[in-house]
């Protein structure tokens, strides 16, 4: 195992952590070799992002100790922790969209020639770096006109370039298609040969079994167990992560075909005019959308919720033909939306739980042109127990929550309107195993009440564990329709890549 034999590069001896009210981190220990991938996994709410925050000098820890190679080191600040060789990749994306690539990845630390800028040798060292993680642009992109993968790809050549010793990623792949995570993988074995050592944080469980020379699990701010290369398998990381054995993980029951409520003909988006898009969902059908990024998943619910309208084609829900030119058309059609990026499309972070809540409902239920406060707080309360929300008041601002409660709230304000159809886009993009398994009994409940659910997902074991059917898009076409018995990995990657399955 590559770091075994060396002296630890990095060590962390009873670290403790506490806010008030809350004890983040109790007694944490860990050590990293140089050259090795460590997976640090566990629930929202383990301690992970608060341990990542102390290494990287984001915080201060309370109490306990940091060792680099073999010498207690104070991290006061971000600086200091650069400054030997430890870097954090955000799980959120730190880059300023309308600067150029270039100017990102020396964002701060700008090479000078004669007191000015040297833009040519940013052009000439950022190129090298993008070469490095696979993003065959140029350094004078701007930022923003990029996808949030390659946004992503950025983030990490930003931090190579400060000749990381310690590189902590921190949910690397949540927005990578398979190639772009098939490139990080290489990037990131590539750094384990050259001695540097990574930090890696996923709740996909596969990517942990596949990169990490050891895995760490944290419970409720404490060690939780440690994993050796040869004892790393699903079944045992989400044992020790949650501490009881998740046996019926995916909560799917088939369902009886009932009639359509969404039925999609000759469809053309904006983003891939030229092809028609035709199918059905059912009520209480799970049906799963799958493809690699790009392919045209989110363009399609984008355009049956009305945020880019359709370019030709129908759309029926519940037997009613729409032609939502706005989500608000979307909505009192009985179509909802639950989107990949649930901070910027989702949510308003900044207002309560009951605000976010009730947002969709308001109107609804006003009563004579006033805001019903009563009516308010009753469908608060109910999606809070239904959704089973960890919050400590209607009133907690929904940006404290973890990620899997932001969800929940986004799910909750779309079942307050009772639609017919429920679109998910992602929706179990980086939230702990835990949570997930929450979320698909949501939709398992969801189902059984008649909801005809339709939900993109680019996490392999989602879409064969939660769909009646499968339906598959390369390049904006559906290139195939999968019943659940047919349901597999190779066939859906087959469709996926632009093939169509043999007779």
């Amino acid at each position: 195992m590559p770091g075994s034999s060396r002296q630890p590069l990095l060590e962390v001896h009873s670290l403790g952590k506490s806010f008030p009210g809350v004890r983040a981190l109790h007694q944490i220990s860990l050590s990293l070799g140089a050259g090795e991938v460590l997976s640090v996994i566990g629930e929202n709410g383990a301690g992970k992002s608060t341990l990542m925050k102390i290494l990287s000098g984001v915080q201060m820890p309370d109490e306990g100790e940091i060792r680099m190679e073999g010498k207690a080191v104070q991290l006061p600040d971000v600086r200091a922790a650069q400054n030997l060789g430890i870097a954090l990749i955000h799980q959120e994306l730190n880059l300023a969209s309308n600067l150029s690539v270039g100017a990102n990845i020396f964002l701060g630390r700008e090479p000078l020639r004669v007191g000015l800028i040297d833009n040519q040798r940013i052009r000439a060292e950022a190129g090298e770096l993008l070469e490095r993680v696979g993003l065959k642009i140029s350094p004078d992109t701007i930022v923003g006109e990029l996808s949030i993968g390659r946004q992503q790809l950025v983030e990490i050549a930003k931090a190579l370039s400060i000749n990381a010793r310690v590189l902590i990623m921190d949910e690397p792949t949540s927005s990578l298609s398979q190639q772009e995570t098939g490139k990080l993988f290489e990037v990131v074995r590539d750094l384990r040969g050259r001695g540097i050592s990574v930090i890696y944080i996923s709740h996909r469980l596969s990517e942990v079994k596949e990169l990490s020379d050891r895995v760490t699990i944290l419970r409720d701010g404490e060690n939780a167990g440690e994993l050796a290369r040869e004892e790393i398998t699903h079944d045992t990381m989400v044992k020790l992560m949650v501490g009881r054995d998740l046996s019926q993980f995916y909560a799917h029951q088939p369902h009886s075909p009932r009639d359509p409520v969404l039925e999609v003909t000759g469809l053309r988006t904006p983003a891939h005019p030229d092809h028609e898009l035709d199918f059905t969902v059912r009520a209480g059908e799970i049906v799963g959308l799958a493809g690699l990024v790009g392919a045209g998943r989110t363009e399609l619910m984008q355009t049956l919720f009305g945020v880019t309208p359709a370019m030709g084609g129908s759309i029926r829900v519940a037997g009613q033909t729409v032609s939502p030119a706005h989500p608000r058309e979307a909505i009192a059609a009985g179509i909802a939306l639950v989107p990949e990026d649930r901070k910027q499309q989702g949510l308003i972070p900044p207002m309560t739980v009951r605000g976010n809540i009730s947002l969709p409902s308001l109107k609804r239920d006003q009563r004579r042109g006033f805001l019903n406060f009563a009516k308010e707080k009753e469908i608060t309360t109910e999606m809070i127990d239904r959704m089973r929300v960890k919050t400590p008041s209607h009133d907690q601002v929904t940006q404290f929550l973890s990620g899997g409660n932001q969800q929940k709230v986004v799910l909750g304000k779309w079942l307050a309107m009772k639609p017919h159809v429920l679109l998910l886009d992602e929706p179990t993009r980086g939230i702990d195993i835990g949570a997930k398994q929450e979320i698909y009994s949501l939709m398992e409940h969801l189902a059984r009440d008649g909801v005809g659910i339709l939900f993109a997902s680019s996490e392999m074991e989602e879409v064969l564990g939660m769909s009646d059917r499968a339906l598959v898009m390369h390049e904006g076409q559906i290139t195939g329709e999968l019943p659940r018995n047919e349901i597999s990995e190779e066939a859906i990657m087959h469709l996926a890549t632009g093939q169509r399955l043999a007779a």
